[in-house]
């Protein structure tokens, strides 16, 4: 039997891990941590700094290279092979280090549950392996946190979706604010600006956090440009931000 448990990190500040992290980390046989190519090189440096500070046993550090998803049309079959693809070098590495069982952890940036597929590729691996999810926060409360706002208004609802429901919906009937996540195009360009504020923030928690919050029609252009500076500049970007209409 395997163990793995799955360790919401925060945004990559080792003070984001809870105490169940740390605990959990040490109590592992096994870390693996993906490795992105050169390009994204601080993503797997910060995974390792966070184990190099909180580690005081002999739990094994395992690294892996991550495949890359492929770049085409059908976009929900491309996940899937690419979560296939991950779940198989999973069951290789666990093969490999791990033979007679024991307890395996993967790191995973803020919270197991919220738009985050590590626990589908979990499920991949049949039933030997026992699941354990250990949360962490998420870049939603970090963001919030950040620019020291409330995520909801008095008895409003707020609506949590990607770059990529924005770009091809629109703005969700029904709500008035609404969290845009894993948006690499910077959807809120295809909004009509008036009436829109947002807060927004990449890096958070992490020395290089970046913020900006107005007006759509003046903060959004701002931000298109600071993104891609900043993406430039580190070779990889992860950001949040909430929309709201005034």
């Amino acid at each position: 039997m395997i163990r793995l448990s799955l360790i919401g990190i925060g945004t990559g500040n080792p003070d984001h891990l809870t105490r169940a992290a740390i605990r959990t980390m040490n109590e592992a046989d096994m870390i693996l941590l993906p490795r992105k190519g050169a390009a994204k090189s601080d993503l797997i440096d910060l995974r390792r700094a966070i184990c190099a500070e909180v580690l005081t046993g002999g739990t094994r550090i395992v690294e892996f290279d991550m495949p890359t998803r492929a770049d085409q049309p059908a976009y929900v079959e491309a996940v899937i092979d690419w979560h296939d693809a991950i779940a198989a070098i999973w069951m290789k590495q666990i093969a490999v280090h791990l033979p007679n069982g024991g307890t395996l952890a993967l790191l995973v940036w803020g919270d197991p549950s919220l738009y985050d597929s590590s626990l589908r590729i979990a499920e991949r691996l049949g039933p030997k392996v026992e699941i354990r999810v250990v949360p962490g926060i998420t870049s939603i409360q970090a963001l919030t946190a950040a620019h020291g706002i409330c995520l909801n208004r008095l008895a409003d609802p707020v609506l949590v979706t990607t770059g990529r429901q924005l770009r091809e919906q629109s703005w969700p009937p029904g709500v008035r604010d609404v969290v845009v996540m894993l948006d690499g195009h910077c959807a809120f360009q295809t909004l009509e600006p008036e009436g829109i504020e947002i807060w927004w923030g990449a890096y958070l928690g992490m020395e290089q956090q970046a913020l900006a919050q107005g007006p759509l029609a003046i903060a959004g252009p701002e931000i298109v440009k600071r993104r891609a500076a900043l993406r430039q500049r580190h070779g990889w970007i992860m950001d949040v931000y909430l929309l709201r209409l005034t």
